[in-house]
């Protein structure tokens, strides 16, 4: 994609996120996924690094290259008119700057980066080393010339027994992305408590991003809390599996077997 039209679909989806209050951004993993998001009308998109290995059968947490992961998404993103953010997973290794200029060369115009290093045991990055390799991105995006949306994730949510228990250092390591330069914070698995979800959006000032299925969740609630940005993580993939066996059920040969 040539730069002129990648720097247009930055601008783009950076004026999307002030004109929608939530943004949803469904997730999709192909081509097919993400005409038929577009054609069901959404100004933006985001490839998911679940579904998208999921579809290619490789596994989910780094289980694909960044190089398997640029090859994968760039007829995704040419295949639509409309800004597509990619899930970057921890990084896949490479530093912030390859990840931006390889982004940038397959035309994504935004990009998830979570804590979670999966390349490393899974362990969690400290709060000043993620909120360091947020800033180096937005360095890098800047150097380059195009304003990539940085959604900085947390996993710590995700990752406690008892998810309130650590909101304070939840809030603090959002609070260090967001200086770090993160356009969005995206504190994953809370999208089901009010209280989190508010105590979250209270404390920092850019746009909150929470995942929502897209059948399950109340599109309402989430405006009603002050979430401005929803993606689907795996959630509409999960969804679509379950339409696509309720379709196919009387269909299958269990359903024609014969009876004693």
């Amino acid at each position: 994609m040539d730069f002129h039209t990648t720097v247009g679909r930055a601008q783009r989806l950076q004026q999307l996120h002030s004109d929608f209050k939530p943004l949803v951004l469904p997730t999709v993993w192909d081509v097919w996924s993400a005409r038929t998001a577009v054609g069901a009308g959404f100004p933006a998109l985001t490839i998911g690094s679940h579904p998208l290995a999921d579809s290619r059968g490789a596994e989910d947490h780094e289980g694909q290259t960044f190089e398997e992961v640029l090859a994968a998404v760039t007829p995704i993103i040419a295949a639509v008119d409309v800004p597509v953010s990619v899930d970057l997973e921890a990084g896949y290794g490479q530093s912030p700057a390859d990840l931006i200029a390889g982004l940038i060369e397959v035309g994504g115009v935004g990009l998830n980066l979570e804590d979670t290093v999966h390349s490393e045991g899974g362990r969690m990055r400290t709060t000043q080393e993620h909120a360091e390799f947020i800033g180096g991105l937005r360095a890098a995006a800047d150097d380059a010339g195009v304003p990539i949306w940085v959604n900085g994730r947390t996993d710590l949510f995700q990752n406690a027994e008892d998810p309130s228990g650590v909101l304070e250092q939840a809030i603090e390591r959002l609070l260090a992305m967001q200086r770090a330069g993160a356009d969005s914070v995206y504190p994953v698995s809370i999208q089901d408590s009010d209280d989190l979800l508010a105590a979250v959006i209270a404390a920092v000032s850019v746009p909150v991003n929470t995942t929502a299925h897209p059948v399950r969740h109340d599109l309402e609630r989430f405006r009603r809390l002050g979430v401005a940005r929803i993606t689907y993580g795996p959630l509409l993939q999960f969804a679509m599996t379950d339409a696509m066996k309720h379709v196919l059920e009387p269909w299958s040969s269990e359903a024609h077997a014969p009876r004693e």
